[in-house]
């Protein structure tokens, strides 16, 4: 049999796909209502008017901290070949340390629980898409990424349940997210067990030998990188800037307005790229709706930048919104399939998330040195020619016929 048709006969049942799937989105739970919402709120209440600064300060430290835990994590998972311990053993720890969080009564002792727990909480995050690489063949990479779309709206969504007022209160609310990852991520630690393929563990230059060796300096890995860091930029700068972007329209809206355009963006962009992702295994051409968004994403800011009126500028946003987080959901999977050596896959997907975590330390100094002088729409032009560039760089991967 063929490296091919070997593939081809070892796809896992969706059932396997919907439950990784699922784990990812536990993972998102295991963060998203706390940084976004949680965090602040606690900051506020121990520091007071200095809340920005500790919030400013704690948020860096735990991105520095989630930058070298997640590449150790995925390391010590490619060593140990054992993904789903860490994975259940950072579920456990990082949980135990969330829920620790009500106990830290001064700011130092909440900075340093912070730092353990993302400590933890990357213990649980670096081996799941590894475990993923492992298991998903090619051919179903498109779907798997598409059904990665659904991690991020379904944190938001978490987020948004905890914090209804008079449900749970401020404690409780972080013993239900760390109930909720549990309920979310154990499956697939009980039922994945043995879905590893063996081809899949074959170093991909000698399943694809066009891949080129991986450390040229045009080889498909630093292309990819590349591109994600790119769009990762964008996408940061917009969800960071977004509420004051929104008043200097000048038309009333305010950060509710931006909390619903955040969430109509996640309701649309969750379908679109489950759609684009089952197309691209069905045609065989994982790169070309990664170039798409990616082009979508910056003619969405481009329109932003240029727009005549506020609402044609809302749009462009949308359509950004929409586009990058199809692009930043099928890159997630797409990444797998370049990447050139299975033994250490996971520590190659730790450097691959330090494009999740540098846009915010460049974010800030970007914003700070264009928009006090030229405006938003100088912001606006150069987070367009980042997505560009991506779609450039992806482009470029896209093999003729």
């Amino acid at each position: 049999m063929t490296p091919g048709a070997q593939e081809r006969s070892e796809r896992q049942p969706l059932w396997f796909l919907l439950l990784l799937a699922l784990a990812a989105a536990g993972g998102a739970v295991a963060y998203v209502p706390f940084l976004t919402v949680l965090l602040p709120v606690r900051v506020r209440d121990l520091a007071g008017d200095q809340a920005v600064d500790v919030l400013a300060y704690a948020t860096f430290a735990g991105a520095f901290i989630a930058s070298l835990a997640n590449i150790a994590f995925g390391w010590a998972s490619d060593v140990t070949r054992n993904r789903r311990g860490w994975i259940a053993t950072g579920m456990i720890v990082s949980g135990a340390l969330l829920v620790s969080v009500r106990w830290a009564d001064t700011v130092p002792q909440l900075v340093a629980v912070i730092m353990a727990w993302q400590f933890g909480l990357n213990m649980l995050l670096a081996p799941i898409l590894a475990w993923g690489g492992d298991c998903v063949p090619d051919e179903q990479k498109g779907l798997l990424g598409g059904l990665l779309a659904f991690a991020p709206a379904i944190g938001a969504l978490s987020g948004a349940l905890v914090t209804i007022p008079g449900l749970f209160d401020p404690d409780s609310r972080l013993v239900v997210v760390a109930g909720l990852v549990i309920l979310m991520v154990s499956p697939a630690l009980l039922f994945g067990k043995g879905r590893r393929l063996p081809l899949l563990m074959e170093p991909s230059i000698a399943r694809s030998p066009a891949a080129g060796t991986p450390l040229a300096p045009q080889s498909p890995v630093r292309r990819m990188w590349t591109a994600r860091l790119a769009v990762q930029i964008a996408e940061a700068g917009l969800f960071a800037f977004l509420v004051f972007w929104l008043s200097s329209l000048d038309i009333g809206l305010d950060e509710s307005d931006s909390a619903r355009l955040f969430s109509i963006v996640l309701v649309i962009s969750v379908p679109l790229a489950l759609l684009a992702g089952r197309w691209s295994d069905k045609a065989d051409r994982p790169f070309i709706p990664l170039a798409i968004a990616a082009a979508i994403s910056a003619l969405g800011l481009l329109s932003m930048a240029l727009a005549p009126n506020a609402q044609l500028a809302i749009a462009g946003y949308m359509v950004f919104g929409i586009a990058s987080m199809i692009f930043l959901a099928l890159h997630s999977s797409q990444t797998l399939r370049v990447l050139p050596r299975p033994q250490t896959r996971g520590r190659d997907l730790g450097v691959f998330n330090l494009t999740n975590t540098m846009p915010s330390m460049i974010v800030p100094w970007l914003a700070v040195s264009l928009v006090p002088v030229f405006g938003f729409e100088a912001l606006f032009l150069v987070l367009a020619g980042l997505s560009l560039l991506a779609a450039v760089l992806v482009g470029s991967m896209i093999p003729r016929r």
